[in-house]
């Protein structure tokens, strides 16, 4: 009989390229990684990898192996959710993902609320840089910037986010307010490469179409690496003000045309929508940005500059 933790292990392998990032995603040490797969390939009677300078590569046999290991993953994954979906506790742990920024600043000021009237809720607040699947567990509710377009989950637009341009007093003082019209020559730019967080293409082709004579400073996957390089005087960054208005290290700068918003839904998988803990917590968190819809898109207004 196979061992379906061997296969997990494979799978994690199989993925990443390498015993060290497996162990990491499985929270394990490096040699249990090898142990498993050790194990597998004794019971299968067969070499599923070749180690390689660049790392694991999968032989045939292997291919074979992460082929079929997929499909049993998504059978465990589609059980685990029919199963879970009926759990009418109102105890237990909700997985939540989402940005770095949007978790730090926006929903981990909000669940002591919801931990004051639900103490048996416990909150796992998981920021990512990339989508964590709802529908193989690896979330339960997920705080996006892109409408998902999987047909197993249940999408709600709960608010917006508005920008601006920013950069530090020091900055604008040695280079100048930037001018748009001869597209913002001699200035520098903070721009952020786009990945789930909390800019994406909308923005970025703004700013290049605003300033495309700047040249780029500094690129980053990390809006709070935009801020803080902002606030060094890196360049001009174009930012959440959520974030960056009450940041005194950054001046918000009047631009020739207003920045597009960015809508955030609220995700979660269409089994899960109706179990007890996460209702509760999909509505709390809704409540939530509601409340703060305010300084989340706020008033357009006049820049500083």
């Amino acid at each position: 009989m196979l061992d379906w933790d061997d296969l997990r292990f494979f799978l994690a392998l199989a993925r990443h390229g390498s015993l060290s990032a497996a162990a990491r995603e499985l929270h394990v040490a490096q040699s249990t990684m090898g142990r498993r797969l050790a194990s597998l390939e004794a019971s299968l009677g067969v070499r599923l990898v070749n180690r390689t300078p660049d790392g694991y590569i999968l032989t045939e046999a292997g291919t074979g192996v992460r082929t079929r290991a997929e499909r049993l993953e998504e059978e465990a994954a589609a059980l685990e959710l029919a199963v879970g979906g009926r759990d009418t506790r109102m105890a237990g742990s909700v997985r939540i993902t989402c940005a770095e920024t949007v978790a730090t600043h926006i929903l981990a000021p909000c669940f002591a609320p919801l931990h004051a009237r639900q103490p048996d809720i416990m909150i796992e607040l998981i920021p990512s840089p990339r989508e964590l699947s709802l529908s193989m567990r690896e979330a339960d509710i997920s705080l996006r910037l892109k409408r998902p377009d999987q047909h197993d989950l249940v999408v709600r637009c709960v608010g917006g986010l508005g920008f601006g341009l920013f950069a530090s007093p020091g900055y604008l003082e040695h280079h100048g307010v930037p001018n748009f019209a001869a597209g913002c020559s001699g200035h520098y730019l903070v721009t952020q490469v786009e990945m789930e967080d909390i800019q994406d293409a909308a923005q970025t082709a703004w700013l290049a179409d605003q300033a495309p004579r700047a040249r780029v400073s500094l690129q980053t996957t990390s809006h709070e690496a935009a801020v803080s390089a902002a606030i060094h005087g890196a360049g001009l960054a174009c930012l959440a003000r959520f974030r960056a208005d009450p940041e005194r290290g950054l001046v918000r700068l009047a631009v020739a045309a207003q920045i597009p918003p960015a809508e955030m839904f609220l995700v979660v998988h269409r089994d899960n929508r109706q179990t007890p803990r996460i209702r509760v917590a999909l509505t709390h968190i809704t409540t939530w940005m509601h409340r703060c819809a305010g300084e989340l898109l706020p008033a357009e207004g006049t820049g500083h500059a």
